[in-house]
């Protein structure tokens, strides 16, 4: 099953050119940054109203 599944994987990367494959990877890899990006945004900003709410409260 194993060997199955590398020849399709195999036979599936043969059949894409390499120009599309690297494409592919990197809007794949800018997808996920701008992911990442926005939440590290949303915890620093959940950080900082953590802290602001301790500080009115006493």
């Amino acid at each position: 099953m194993k060997k199955l599944n590398v020849l399709v994987l195999l036979a599936l990367v043969m059949s894409l050119s390499s120009c599309d494959v690297i494409t592919g990877i990197f809007k794949a890899g800018a997808v996920v940054g701008v992911i990442a990006v926005v939440v590290v945004i949303a915890v620093i900003i959940w950080i900082i109203s953590l802290f602001r709410g301790r500080g009115n409260n006493g």
